[in-house]
């Protein structure tokens, strides 16, 4: 009796010091969050308003709220203010969100300057960008020479923002929507990534995210959001969208010219006819003509390191380590990709590695055809359609589906 007396005890000690353990932890996390929220500035709604005056100039306007330029009480800084509509989340979820958000920081990563959190009111105030977003650039960008020295520099800047949430901060963020819209640039034209309301964490080492909730934006989803059968939903996806990105800024969306690929060219998958033109060389007809030797090769870089994020299975994908290292090195050094293939794998490994190395090989007997695939990644070619000529574009055809299947 003495001695089941003795190990009943010691038990219950040790259950004890477990459950202290996980206490402590918790402890730990939810004082960082504090002392995170502590060196924010906290403004009533009623400051926000005015700030805002009255929310009459709008910046822009999302899924999560509405965008408003502002001015800090002191008018001397310009902001912008993010008032999100009424979430189904608690207050304590806002503050765990706003927390990590006001943990970030890098050059190429929008500042968090203050938050509003009064009842069902919330906002976030952010560092205000005068240039507007990429997509603007872009745009403004293909009416006129491209400055491709600009264009590397931003793509540069992306690779490393991205870097950083996904292996340097205190929290590993996602960010699940990476688009031109949500890239800003500042005065000088430093890109910097923006919109964390979708991002989801990866705390410690964890690699795959729950697919619950998460959302993007059709055109820059990765194939994995929309099938398992691609893999696990991790950072890896961000990649993709990057690649995507990059793949924009270098002016594929403006081609008008159409190879012969059959009866239905126009709705030809969009990576595809990127890579026949790279294998072809007729690629350099997206730059245009006045091209520089050294413009070219950064135009060449680009669509390279485009192609290698864009691969159809995430552990083909480099992390944004190995991108920034692509991007900073030459030309020369970089291997070309396998062609972004539209099919389903016959099996993928259901997690990702934390390797910087990306395989260079291609097996086409590991793949196999889905024709039914086809009308899940048409949100590609919805968005980075190669256009007949004289045709209108099918941009927004009733016929474009996305597939449901997770």
């Amino acid at each position: 009796m003495g001695v089941s007396a003795t190990l009943v005890v010691m038990i219950i000690i040790m259950v004890g010091i477990i459950l202290r353990a996980r206490n402590a932890r918790k402890n730990d996390g939810n004082e960082e969050n504090v002392e995170a929220i502590v060196m924010l500035k906290r403004y009533s709604y009623a400051r926000v308003k005015k700030m805002t005056n009255s929310f009459v100039h709008v910046l822009g306007q999302g899924g999560f709220g509405t965008v408003y330029k502002g001015k800090l009480p002191d008018g001397n800084q310009d902001v912008a203010v993010k008032v999100l509509k009424e979430s189904k989340g608690n207050g304590h979820e806002f503050i765990n969100e706003v927390a990590s958000m006001s943990r970030t920081s890098h050059v190429n990563i929008v500042s968090l300057l203050g938050f509003c959190y009064e009842g069902d009111k919330r906002a976030i105030i952010y560092e205000f960008m005068p240039n507007g977003s990429l997509d603007k650039f872009i745009s403004e960008n293909m009416s006129a020479k491209r400055d491709w020295e600009k264009l590397y520099d931003i793509a540069l800047g992306v690779s490393r923002g991205l870097e950083y949430l996904h292996n340097r901060c205190v929290s590993r963020i996602v960010h699940f929507d990476i688009k031109p819209q949500n890239i800003l640039m500042d005065k000088d034209l430093c890109p910097k990534i923006s919109d964390f309301g979708l991002a989801k964490l990866c705390k410690n080492k964890e690699s795959i995210i729950s697919m619950l909730d998460t959302r993007g934006t059709a055109g820059y989803i990765a194939p994995e959001v929309f099938s398992k059968n691609f893999g696990g939903v991790s950072y890896k996806s961000d990649v993709y969208s990057y690649g995507m990105v990059v793949l924009e800024m270098i002016g594929a969306r403006n081609i008008d010219k159409v190879e012969n690929s059959g009866s239905n060219n126009s709705s030809m998958y969009f990576p595809d006819w990127i890579y026949k033109d790279f294998e072809s060389g007729e690629i350099m007809r997206i730059f245009g003509d006045q091209i520089t030797i050294e413009e070219e090769k950064i135009a060449k870089k680009m669509v390279l390191v485009g192609l290698w994020c864009i691969q159809t299975i995430p552990s083909h994908r480099p992390t944004m380590i190995k991108v920034t290292e692509m991007l900073e090195g030459s030309i020369e050094a970089l291997q070309v990709p396998p062609k972004p293939l539209l099919c389903l794998p016959a099996s993928v490994p259901e997690t990702v590695e934390d390797s910087n190395e990306t395989s260079c090989s291609s097996n086409p007997n590991q793949f196999c055809n889905l024709s039914a695939y086809e009308d899940t990644l048409q949100f590609s070619n919805k968005e980075f359609q190669k256009p007949n000529k004289g045709s209108q574009s099918t941009s927004k055809s009733s016929s474009t589906k996305v597939s449901k299947e997770t």
